[in-house]
């Protein structure tokens, strides 16, 4: 394959992946924004209006509140008759058993048959007074009804609740009626329960028909607001009628559905718009940020951010559940300035501010807030490191929150100075949740595979289990570390390199060597194991600390950025005195330095250049017979050009200029490690001025 067709494939294959994300994102936002005409004003009652002049587009009833509602409907209720029917096939069923009754059981506990005709006579006459349930009577009382209505073939005529009998009425009516003649204790032998059952048949349909006729009676407004008549204007005190109005006008609002077309309209607006802020963002990735493009971690993290902070306002908005002042939108602010910079914070939070204000009507207090919020949580919190940064923070947010809507409401007033202290309460509410970005960070970590210096910092604790192991079995390796951790951090902060990042990586690129301690000369004491091997043997031990370091990472589930640094702090050199002793040994052959070379690869990021650099020059060091300025010098200059004429920096974007910077810094830091000192000029002639008399001899002299 030709090398332009080449090119153009893989540009066909980016193109597509940045179409996708496009797509994507923009699908995904468009549809949890709302599509209907919302009513999103936020208002309270003896609050100034934050709007501007707000006028009816619709006409509209001003409704009663809910509590003159109830008490209309309660009062109206009173009149309120539901409607039975009597079965006259319960008595004909209940004459019948009790006629069989008789013959089989009731003859026997009777003294004669004038009690039979007697119980007959009762209950007919019981049944024609009409029985209803103890639920049905019940439910009346509860609903406070006095009367019910009898239906009667075509006609209904009411009656007073007290005129009917509930079972229990009927059994003592039969009991009583005429103790006289009947004797009470006879008949409480026949079970006359028996034959006692409700004949009153509650008429659901026609007492539900009526309820509603009765409660239609009730008006549900007391005005009316007619099309383009002015409701509000800014400033204005929402008073107690005004914000009856708004509250009638939310509810009619919602009322009224749009159209399909209108959706279908809204839907293409939303689009248009969510689809040029995502292409602004992905110009400015394009030209200051195309790496980024090619880290897939990277794009997850920016585009679920984007995504979804304008979907929880929409959510919130939409279901009107806490206001939208309260979502703490600074956080995704500092997630994108800790995981890649502060440039593309401030560039992803201002896209995300705009896509989360679509569906408001007051858009500019929220943009203003949002944006000058967030700027305030990137200053002030570059490098998490500490709890105490994010408090600081937070405070820092609240009182840029607190301090811009001041100023916008003094702007805004006339007269009397009327604080709106619902919002401060948010902004406190707000600031209180930014909090949670603490613990929130280690969940970004895990889903998105990034590293945060609080991370990396709990991992540069030397009572860390890995670490300590180090300091015990490889005491001198240890020892190396430490000092290279403080060496290369320095660089790092030289040049705008991580710095905590180099210093854990430092900490952490020689633990290969604890399987093989005795082998490397920091941990050596007078033996040296070496001497028994062959230099291809001792190359292989030599190089295998880096093999065996990414393993011992890889086990203690180091993070990849620290795990990188093990094998790419040689990158791909050869372990030179072997090699060298090697071909020496060897002048006539052509050696393959295959055996003798580090697997690399070389270093990518100016952070593991500055730790390669750090690695030789540290540990050479230790082999100069005299620590002078001149001797120092030489050897930083020495070593890294060397680096660099072998190649080593050129996949890593670090410039001649940043190579010069960490090569003078070294210098300086090397001569403070070994005490560099000028020598003293000898004095000519008198001898005894040099001469400091001890204690002893002035003790003498006295």
């Amino acid at each position: 394959m030709r090398s332009s067709d080449k090119k153009r494939k893989i540009f066909s294959k980016d193109f597509l992946y940045k179409i996708l994300i496009f797509v994507f994102a923009v699908t995904v936002i468009v549809y949890f924004l709302p599509k209907g005409s919302s009513f999103n004003y936020q208002f309270e009652i003896n609050r100034p209006w934050r709007y501007g002049l707000l006028q009816a587009m619709f006409d509209f009833p001003i409704y009663k509140n809910d509590e003159q509602v109830q008490k209309e409907q309660d009062s109206i209720m009173t009149q309120y008759q539901p409607y039975f029917h009597i079965d006259n096939s319960v008595e004909k069923d209940m004459l019948s058993k009790l006629k069989a009754d008789y013959e089989k059981v009731l003859k026997k506990k009777l003294p004669n048959h004038e009690y039979y005709f007697y119980i007959e006579r009762m209950l007919h006459m019981i049944y024609q007074d009409g029985i209803i349930s103890v639920t049905d009577l019940e439910q009346m009382e509860k609903n406070n009804v006095k009367s019910i209505r009898l239906v009667n073939e075509n006609t209904a005529i009411s009656f007073s609740l007290s005129q009917f009998l509930s079972s229990k009425q009927a059994y003592e009516q039969l009991l009583e009626a005429d103790t006289t003649h009947y004797k009470k204790e006879i008949l409480q032998q026949c079970d006359l329960n028996d034959y006692i059952t409700p004949n009153l048949v509650y008429n659901a349909d026609k007492s539900e028909e009526a309820k509603k006729d009765l409660l239609s009676t009730v008006s549900w407004a007391n005005g009316y607001v007619l099309n383009g008549q002015k409701i509000i204007d800014r400033g204005e005190i929402v008073n107690e009628q005004t914000f009856n109005i708004l509250e009638s006008l939310k509810k009619e609002w919602s009322n009224r559905s749009s159209s399909l077309k209108e959706k279908q309209i809204m839907t293409i607006g939303q689009a248009l718009f969510v689809g040029i802020l995502l292409m602004i963002f992905m110009i400015y990735l394009e030209l200051f940020r195309k790496e980024y493009y090619q880290k897939k971690n990277t794009m997850l993290l920016l585009i679920s951010l984007i995504i979804i902070f304008p979907v929880i306002a929409a959510f919130a908005l939409q279901h009107n559940i806490v206001s939208i002042y309260v979502v703490p939108f600074a956080m995704s602010a500092i997630f994108i300035s800790i995981f890649l910079d502060s440039r593309t914070a401030m560039a992803a939070q201002i896209i995300i501010i705009l896509l989360s204000s679509i569906p408001l009507h007051n858009q500019v207090d929220f943009i203003m807030l949002q944006i000058v919020a967030s700027y305030a949580a990137i200053f002030s919190l570059r490098e998490l490191s500490q709890r105490s940064q994010l408090f600081q923070s937070a405070f820092i947010v609240l009182g840029s929150y607190c301090l811009t809507y001041f100023s916008l409401e003094l702007t805004r007033q006339s007269g009397t100075l009327n604080l709106n202290i619902g919002m401060y309460v948010y902004f406190v509410i707000n600031s209180v949740l930014l909090l949670f970005t603490y613990p929130l960070l280690y969940l970004v970590e895990k889903l998105f595979g990034f590293t945060s210096n609080v991370t990396l910092v709990e991992l540069s604790n030397i009572n860390n289990p890995l670490l300590r192991e180090l300091s015990e079995v490889a005491p001198g390796t240890f020892q190396h570390s430490l000092q290279m951790s403080n060496l290369a951090a320095a660089a790092a902060n030289k040049i705008g390199a991580k710095a905590q990042l180099v210093r854990t990586g430092a900490l952490y690129h020689d633990i290969g060597k604890m399987v093989n301690p005795a082998f490397f000369t920091e941990n050596q004491s007078g033996f040296n194991p070496h001497k028994k091997l062959t230099y291809m043997q001792s190359a292989k031990i030599i190089i295998s600390h880096v093999t065996d370091g990414y393993k011992l990472a890889e086990k203690h589930r180091l993070p990849l950025e620290v795990k990188n640094f093990i094998p790419t702090h040689h990158g791909r050199g050869v372990t030179k005195y072997f090699y060298i002793m090697y071909k020496n040994e060897h002048p006539n052959e052509e050696i393959d330095d295959t055996p003798f070379r580090y697997p690399g690869p070389n270093p990518y990021t100016k952070e593991q250049a500055i730790l390669m650099m750090a690695d030789a020059i540290e540990a050479t060091s230790r082999s100069l017979k005299e620590y002078t300025e001149e001797s120092i010098s030489n050897l930083v200059d020495k070593i890294i050009d060397a680096q660099v004429d072998e190649g080593f920096f050129k996949e890593c974007p670090i410039t001649f200029a940043d190579i010069a910077n960490v090569k003078e810094l070294f210098k300086e830091k090397l001569k403070t490690m070994y005490h560099t000192r000028i020598s003293y000029p000898e004095l000519k002639g008198d001898t005894k001025l040099l001469e400091v008399p001890n204690e002893k001899e002035n003790e003498e002299k006295k």
